[in-house]
């Protein structure tokens, strides 16, 4: 995510000087949390719901292969007593090896979802950039930070410098689908009109009606 470098003594200095920047005709700085503000736009949750309803068969067959694995330690717990010593390694194993490719297969799937995850929010966040620097220029801001981050070394910001809510309504009006127009149907052009006939017109053959379906014994 393309972030604005600034040192953080510099950051320090803006976040409580800011005002007086301001006052002295130098510029005006802000601050957007980035992280909610992809969340939260139209897109950042359209591609929630699309990683869920993509990721939806893996994370059932993931539940049921932790299902059949405590299912089978439950076997074991009840007829621990019961069992042979033959039985009860074979049980151990087939445990052991069920959770071997539930782990696998649970780490393929997180690596995976992440991936996919990743790709969305960089995908909305290079679009976002373009918002936030049309947003700076219109209201003469010289500098907006990303808080989003508890690493972040903004110690304090007045909340109304947070520009967040505004970036997020405008990315959705710079990035709202256009509603589908019905075009009018064209006007029908009649047909025109045909000559008269010498002999009558001859009625169309009937149809012969459908033979009713055989009733089976």
């Amino acid at each position: 995510m393309k972030k604005i470098a600034v040192p953080i003594l510099a950051m320090a200095v803006l976040c409580w000087t800011g005002r007086g920047f301001a006052q002295d005709g130098i510029g005006k700085v802000g601050i957007i949390n980035i992280q909610a503000a992809i969340a939260q736009s139209n897109d950042g949750q359209e591609a929630a719901r699309q990683l869920q309803t993509r990721f939806a068969s893996k994370r059932a067959e993931l539940e049921s292969q932790q299902k059949e694995i405590a299912d089978l330690q439950t076997q074991l717990r009840n007829q621990e007593r019961t069992l042979s010593e033959e039985a009860r390694t074979r049980l151990l194993r087939s445990v052991d090896d069920k959770t071997k490719v539930f782990n696998r297969t649970n780490e393929d799937a997180q690596a995976e979802f992440q991936q996919a995850e990743q790709d969305a929010i960089n995908e909305i966040g290079r679009k976002m950039i373009g918002v936030i620097d049309e947003y700076a220029k219109k209201n003469s801001l010289s500098l907006i930070l990303d808080v989003s981050s508890p690493q972040t070394p903004v110690l304090y910001a007045d909340p109304a410098t947070d520009v967040t809510r505004a970036i997020i309504e405008l990315y959705n009006q710079a990035t709202a689908k256009p509603a589908a127009t019905t075009a009018p149907a064209p006007a029908a052009t009649p047909a025109p009109a045909a000559a008269p006939s010498a002999r009558p017109a001859t009625p169309p053959a009937t149809p012969p009606p459908a033979n009713p379906p055989a009733s089976r014994p």
